[in-house]
């Protein structure tokens, strides 16, 4: 599909073009400690978006010429799997991965007590098993998850999703169509108990109105996902609980 004959992003009856409302998620699954090898994990869908997670740590680290007095480092690894999209990727490293995992550790390290921790590493590894926009966001949201899995202190969870413009519209959780086709694309995460943004970027123009109701639909859909981490942290360990 090219630009040239761009779908219709935004119904005659004012729904999108796979029938959510404009203020509406995507089915979203969540799951805690799905991998056994590491010290926290969780897997996590947005649609047909699906990333897992996995967290070890806090544990020495190595080279220890790179460790601080202080606090924790904090490694992250973001990596879409060679058959995330439609096309073959290739598995090696591109820009863009290199540059999302630097966006999501700031993003992630703003909430964990790395002063907890002085010289010793916490690694997180994010891999896209396939993607349908919102990557990143999805990444966080698991990350975040695979963190309190792993019993890291943390200020708060960390929740994200992107708002996008589609057809002058303003839509929260866009997937790759309206990525590919709408106007704009703002990712964005966020310690929702706390009220503070640890991530936000935007690609395309908004107005100022629209920046500032963007960010109010995304802090709505954030709230909702919050939600459904605690679900998914509670149903694991009150399952525990109860089979001791």
């Amino acid at each position: 599909m090219t630009k040239k004959n761009k779908p219709k992003l935004i119904r005659e009856d004012g729904l999108r073009h796979d029938g959510r409302r404009p203020d509406e998620l995507r089915p979203i699954r969540m799951e805690v400690g799905v991998l056994s090898n590491a010290n926290g994990s969780a897997l996590v869908e947005y649609g047909r978006t699906k990333v897992i997670a996995a967290v070890y740590g806090p544990r020495e680290l190595h080279p220890r010429h790179i460790s601080l007095p202080d606090r924790a480092v904090i490694r992250c690894r973001y990596h879409m799997a060679p058959f995330s999209t439609e096309e073959r990727k290739n598995p090696a490293p591109s820009r863009r991965e290199i540059e999302l995992s630097k966006v999501i550790r700031e993003a992630l390290e703003a909430t964990i007590f790395t002063e907890l921790y002085p010289r010793a590493t916490i690694d997180v590894f994010i891999e896209v098993l396939q993607a349908d926009g919102g990557t990143r966001t999805t990444g966080i949201t698991a990350a975040s998850l695979a963190l309190a899995d792993a019993g890291i202190p943390m200020r708060d969870l960390v929740a994200g999703v992107a708002v996008g413009k589609v057809d002058g519209v303003l839509v929260l959780d866009i997937d790759q169509v309206e990525d590919e086709y709408g106007e704009a694309d703002m990712p964005i995460a966020m310690m929702p108990s706390l009220g503070k943004i640890t991530l936000l970027q935007l690609n395309g123009v908004l107005t100022p109105e629209e920046f500032r109701e963007a960010l109010k639909l995304a802090e709505k859909g954030i709230r909702e996902i919050y939600k459904l981490q605690r679900e998914a942290l509670k149903k694991k360990y009150v399952e525990i609980k109860v089979e001791e």
